[in-house]
């Protein structure tokens, strides 16, 4: 089943289309949820959960990877991570977090055993893209009682910690090895408002505990404490209970000056239709904190502020699976053997459609470049700025490849400055769906 085709953007912006409210949900091709971000090497990593197109319940198998400098135009990597992943798991794939820790990376997951129950399983990988393996071959953690939403954190001091449950909050202190922890699975107090979804972080000498609050709707609080193991002091919400999102899901962070508080919603699946089904998608905010350690509250995702961070440089290969806005399109693995198995092409392009990149930087670029494939009669990518039907300064005709990827090129006019480009997708008398695929792109 394919994500329906953008219509109109809800909570009071009737008419406008969804692209104009900041590029909320950050990913539009899927469904996406519990949104686990890291930075490493310069670059802000986002690890998801994924809903299942045709889900109605929690069906979720994998967990899939994107990647930002810019926090709004994102490159999605795919699945890096499945339950299968576990030889002891049989499924249900739910929140996950990822650390680097000396070089390597650790997942932390919730599954549901082959035995029956819930437990916390923990998998290894020499980069953030993986392939991840099970170092263990058994869970990491189990207390029977709402093993789920793993977080975790490495404090100054190299002591690792790892929080985790609903709706009891349960803690340990992880050891050095990252795969192993000392002393008992303790049950932490109760917070107020805590229901599930831990993230756990240290900011200027302050611990944060936030936290998806009381169902349903659930909003994001948090507490604070002046040491790693509490005692936590609640301290109220991030963002509000809103009927406008049944589930919420923090994860926070800093990045290149700013803070960011993610969440989630059913914003994309709302552009279909009203009814409730489990198909969520994860949106991000700016946050800021008060003098005193304390966090400003915010509105709900649409009204909140989210400003691009850096221009966007299109003289480089550009995987074309980097997009800030791609409704109704949909991605697939370009070679699952390959040592680039990230590697993606968007796929499932149909007439009217387009992909969007924020901000472009294109100083004055003469030439257009495409790596593309068509199985059978192909289309045209017309190339626009600032608006979908903003000025159009140049035309690809992707023809037929016999399916092997291609390159296509084509001069371009009038085009300098800094722009948000738009590949608008056309078909021809024969074919008005899957027109063609794309993997990468470049301006000369």
């Amino acid at each position: 089943m394919k994500i329906g085709k953008l219509r109109y953007c809800i909570g009071g912006l009737v008419g406008l289309p969804m692209v104009l409210a900041a590029q909320n949900p950050i990913v539009q091709t899927m469904y996406t949820a519990d949104p686990a971000p890291m930075v490493y090497d310069g670059k802000l990593f986002l690890y998801t959960s994924h809903d299942e197109d045709a889900s109605t319940w929690f069906v979720m198998n994998e967990w899939k990877l994107y990647s930002t400098t810019d926090m709004v135009n994102w490159t999605d990597h795919g699945a890096v991570l499945s339950y299968e992943t576990f030889s002891w798991a049989k499924g249900d794939a739910w929140a996950m977090q990822c650390v680097e820790r000396d070089g390597k990376f650790y997942a932390y997951v919730p599954v549901t055993m082959k035995s029956g129950g819930g437990a916390i399983g923990v998998a290894v990988a020499d980069s953030p893209y993986g392939p991840f393996h099970d170092p263990l071959g058994k869970p990491l953690a189990q207390s029977k009682r709402g093993d789920i939403d793993p977080t975790v954190f490495i404090d100054d001091d190299g002591q690792a910690y790892l929080y985790w449950g609903n709706p009891f909050c349960y803690y340990v202190k992880l050891n050095e090895d990252m795969i192993s922890y000392s002393g008992e699975i303790m049950e932490l107090p109760h917070i107020e408002d805590y229901q599930e979804g831990p993230w756990f972080y240290k900011r200027n000498g302050h611990y944060y505990l936030a936290f998806a609050s009381t169902c349903c709707p659930e909003g994001i609080g948090y507490a604070m404490s002046k040491n790693p193991l509490g005692p936590w002091e609640y301290k109220g919400h991030i963002m509000d209970h809103t009927p406008r999102t049944r589930g919420n899901h923090p994860g926070i962070i800093d990045y290149k000056g700013k803070s960011y508080c993610f969440g989630q919603n059913y914003d994309i699946f709302r552009l279909e239709t009203s009814r409730h089904a489990e198909r969520r998608s994860v949106s991000v905010a700016e946050m800021e904190y008060n003098p005193n350690g304390t966090i400003r509250m915010l509105p709900y995702f649409h009204e909140c502020k989210l400003e691009q961070i850096e221009k966007f440089n299109p003289y480089r290969k550009v995987e074309a699976e980097t997009m800030a806005w791609g409704f109704g399109l949909k991605t697939t693995p370009k070679n699952i053997w390959s040592h680039e198995r990230w590697n993606q092409l968007v796929t499932s392009i149909d007439d009217g459609e387009y992909l969007m990149v924020k901000g472009v930087d294109f100083g004055k670029a003469k030439t257009f470049k495409v790596s593309a494939s068509a199985h059978l009669y192909g289309g045209i990518l017309e190339i626009h700025i600032d608006q979908k039907d903003g000025p159009c300064v140049g035309t690809v005709n992707i023809s037929h490849t016999k399916s092997e990827l291609r390159e296509f090129t084509t001069s371009v006019v009038n085009l300098n400055g800094v722009h948000d480009l738009y590949f608008v997708f056309k078909g021809g008398k024969e074919l008005k769906k899957n027109l063609f695929m794309l993997d990468w792109w470049a301006f000369e």
